[in-house]
């Protein structure tokens, strides 16, 4: 474990972590490896890795989640 690691990936990072419209947002560049982590971390929630690199960990659901741009529209 890295300095960098340890402050710029998730989870370790929570400063750069957001609820929004009940979905955890993780910002950061970030991989499947770590949406892996996310998915053992949070297990039942549905993890997406996201178009700005970040990690979304929405609620349990009936279908797939859409990513929150989809959800709240795009400027």
């Amino acid at each position: 474990m890295t300095t960098e690691a340890l402050l710029h990936r998730w989870p370790s990072a929570p400063m750069r972590t957001e609820l929004v419209y009940g979905v955890m947002l993780f910002s950061g560049d970030f991989d499947e490896r770590d949406a892996a982590i996310a998915r053992r971390t949070y297990p039942g929630r549905q993890v997406l890795l996201n178009t700005d690199g970040g990690i979304e960990v929405h609620p349990a659901g009936r279908g797939p989640a859409r990513p929150l741009l989809d959800m709240i529209g795009r400027p």
